[in-house]
């Protein structure tokens, strides 16, 4: 049985990827390389693949680069054990994911990955199933069930003060006792006079 979920995660904190990695150059490195620098082709990198667009790195066996008709990456297919990519959004905190198969549509910022597949985002959760489609956009996941038929997820609670890993406050320091004398204790009798010798007047 294959059942299907689709959440719109932290709907009312998005986590956007940054805006601005489209507009970097896309850089990669392999041990082979097999294609043309030209529209609408497609690049093969084998082994050890690294490829990375500002924040965005995408690592695994195997990449097909594929180029549009401006010699732009559209969009890349990354094989692995396994596939992996991780971007960080606007507020720097970082999404990964793994999976068997990675699909990105570099255009409009949507991952597919398929075959054991997780994503997670830092400070706020992650998801597992067979298939899982992740939009950068958006941060809309969609998800497919595993051999097991669910879709596991885990979303973490906003930290708050007291909490572990919530700094402890600090009680306030308490005033200082005000300074005490020693003064000696004044007599409350007034002494004997002297007895006067005898015979004296």
């Amino acid at each position: 049985m294959l059942s299907l979920l689709s959440l719109g995660l932290f709907a009312l904190q998005p986590a956007l990827a940054k805006q601005d990695d489209r507009n970097q150059p896309m850089n990669f490195v392999s041990k082979t390389v097999d294609g043309y620098n030209a529209p609408n082709t497609i690049t093969t990198l084998t082994g050890s693949v690294v490829a990375t667009q500002g924040t965005m790195k995408l690592t695994g066996d195997v990449a097909k680069l594929y180029l549009d008709q401006d010699t732009q990456v559209a969009r890349a297919v990354v094989t692995g054990n396994p596939a992996h990519i991780e971007q960080l959004d606007d507020a720097n905190n970082l999404m990964q994911g793994d999976a068997a198969q990675l699909d990105y549509d570099n255009i409009n910022g949507i991952a597919v990955l398929t075959g054991n597949a997780v994503v997670r985002q830092q400070g706020r959760g992650e998801f597992h199933g067979d298939k899982l489609t992740y939009n950068t956009n958006t941060a809309l996941i969609t998800g497919q069930a595993g051999g097991d038929g669910l879709v596991h997820g885990v979303i973490l609670p906003k930290p708050k003060p007291g909490t572990p890993g919530a700094p402890a406050a600090t009680p306030p320091a308490k005033p200082a006792p005000a300074p005490t004398t020693n003064t000696p204790a004044k007599p409350t009798t007034t002494p004997a006079a002297p007895s006067k010798p005898a015979g004296s007047q």
